[in-house]
C-alpha cells in the first residue's frame, strides 16, 4: 500500500537527480527537467493538470478510474520535481494538509482572503 515512504523515497530519488548532486542531464529525464529549469518542469505541470481534467472526464463517460489514477500520478510526480527544485518536499505539503485538517474550505478561503488584505494594507506603510 502507497505511503508518505512512499513519497519521501521518490523525493529522494530526485533530490538524487539535481544537476548540483551529480544527476547527469543525459541519463536522467529528472535531471533533464532540473537542468533545463523553471519553465520545463512548470510547464509539464500545467500539461499534467490538463491530461487530469481530461481524464476525470473520461471516467465521466465510462473510461475507467485507473486512467484517472495515471494521470494524477504523472501531476503528483512533476509538482515533487518542482518542490525539489524549490528546497521542499512531499512532507512540507503533507504538513500543511494537516494544517488544514479540520478546517472548513470556506473559512480557511476567507481566512486567505482576510490575511492578504491585512499585509496589502500594511505592506504601503
Amino acid at each position: 500500500m502507497p505511503s508518505n515512504d512512499s513519497l519521501a523515497r521518490l523525493a529522494a530519488v530526485i533530490e538524487s537527480r539535481k544537476p548540483a548532486n551529480g544527476g547527469d542531464p543525459q541519463a536522467s529525464y529528472v535531471a533533464r527537467l532540473l537542468h533545463k529549469g523553471p519553465d520545463a518542469f512548470l510547464k509539464k505541470i500545467g500539461e499534467e493538470a490538463t491530461e487530469v481534467v481530461m481524464a476525470a472526464k473520461d471516467v465521466d463517460h465510462g473510461a475507467p478510474a485507473a486512467k484517472l489514477v495515471y494521470e494524477v500520478a504523472d501531476l503528483w510526480f512533476h509538482s515533487m520535481v518542482a518542490l525539489a527544485h524549490y528546497g521542499l518536499a512531499p512532507a512540507d505539503v503533507i504538513a500543511e494538509l494537516e494544517r488544514r485538517e479540520g478546517t472548513s474550505g470556506i473559512e480557511e478561503k476567507a481566512l486567505r482572503k482576510a490575511t492578504g488584505r491585512a499585509s496589502e494594507e500594511g505592506g504601503g506603510q
